[in-house]
């Protein structure tokens, strides 16, 4: 698809203009894309995982309090792959990861250079 004339990018920044007026609430939900949902999604899975491990590591009170902490780390767990999977290989390839990239860093902790 060949890309927006000038005059066609103009009409198109008004009415995204004309709809923030209008409503505001639906804008903002229109500007999230997949990857913020996915990432606010695995923010929380990752909370309920650690709530989940730390009522496993309450099997000395009660095992069923174990047995439970046990499937809430299994959901979880579950919606953060599904989650990372949806993402897809060659978006994980393009995170950053504090300067590096992952598999940079992976290859780092493997012991090969990424080049190989």
């Amino acid at each position: 698809m060949p890309p927006l004339s000038e005059h066609e990018q103009r009409i198109l920044e008004d009415i995204e203009r004309g709809l923030a007026q209008e409503d505001p609430r639906l804008a903002d939900a229109a500007s999230t894309s997949l990857y913020t949902h996915l990432a606010k999604r695995i923010r929380w899975a990752t909370f309920a995982f650690v709530g989940g491990f730390v009522m496993l590591m309450l099997f000395w009170l009660n095992i069923w309090i174990a047995l439970v902490g046990f499937g809430v780390m299994l959901g979880p767990a579950l919606l953060i792959y599904g989650s990372l999977k949806k993402i897809g290989a060659d978006q994980l390839r393009s995170l950053q990861l504090s300067g590096f990239s992952l598999p940079a860093l992976l290859a780092k902790l493997s012991g090969r250079s990424p080049g190989r």
